[in-house]
């Protein structure tokens, strides 16, 4: 189901993979047990950036950057009040990964990893979300996964959602 990755117990989970691929659910699961805030990038995005997408043109970097820093300076802020957290973001490439998580030691990475026909269904059946279904196709096409070297904990998404949820809190040493 998962790869083994080593880390240290985290402050801060950041759950990555493209859209619809059970971040947020893992998210607010992660964050319901554990007793953590949760955050979904989404809520970082500014407006023109959900303008953009809604409107099925896919985000550029120049877009993510303020979207990115954004999000490290919310778990940076966690980090210095000796706080705990959750946030969820696509983190599609390694450039945007080493913003988020840089070298951060106390910040875990959880890939949630499945194939464009699932993670294309589950879009499909989704309601009430400001990104098409076409463009998913541009997500994995920009999706660099994590290598060894960022520690990764690879999920994959075909299991239950509850046996994905017991698997990442035992791996990261949380429950």
């Amino acid at each position: 189901m998962t790869q083994q990755m080593s880390h240290v117990r985290p402050a801060v989970v950041v759950v990555m993979g493209v859209a619809s691929s059970g971040k947020t659910s893992l998210g607010e699961r992660l964050a319901g047990q554990l007793g953590w805030p949760f955050r979904d990038a989404d809520s970082f995005h500014p407006p023109e950036n959900v303008a953009k997408m809604a409107g099925g043109t896919p985000l550029n970097d120049e877009d993510r950057k303020p979207w990115l820093t954004a999000i490290a300076a919310w778990i940076d802020d966690l980090r210095a009040s000796g706080g705990n957290g959750i946030v969820t973001c696509s983190a599609l490439k390694r450039a945007y990964r080493r913003v988020i998580i840089g070298d951060r030691p106390d910040v875990a990475l959880v890939y949630l990893k499945g194939s464009r026909e699932l993670i294309g269904a589950r879009m499909a059946q989704r309601q009430h979300h400001f990104m098409p279904p076409a463009l998913l196709d541009s997500q994995f096409a920009a999706l660099e996964e994590p290598g060894e070297d960022e520690g990764p904990l690879v999920v994959s998404v075909e299991s239950s959602k509850e046996a994905i949820v017991s698997d990442v809190m035992t791996r990261l040493g949380l429950a």
